[in-house]
């Protein structure tokens, strides 16, 4: 029997959750007519780009 321990792949996962969320505000910010939902969106999009890249260096 081997011993070692066996990684998870919570890092991807969580990144993925972001990175989803991060093309939702994406779409917000290209699809919004006015201009303040453009800002929400642009901001959301931002926002979750950095914590999916976050995520992955904390699981790592």
């Amino acid at each position: 029997m081997s011993e070692g321990s066996i990684g998870t792949d919570k890092g991807i996962g969580v990144a993925l959750a972001f990175a989803t969320v991060a093309l939702v505000g994406a779409a917000v910010m290209y699809g919004h007519p006015a201009q303040l939902g453009k800002a929400y969106g642009f901001g959301a999009a931002f926002v979750f780009a950095l914590l999916a890249v976050v995520a992955v260096q904390i699981f790592e």
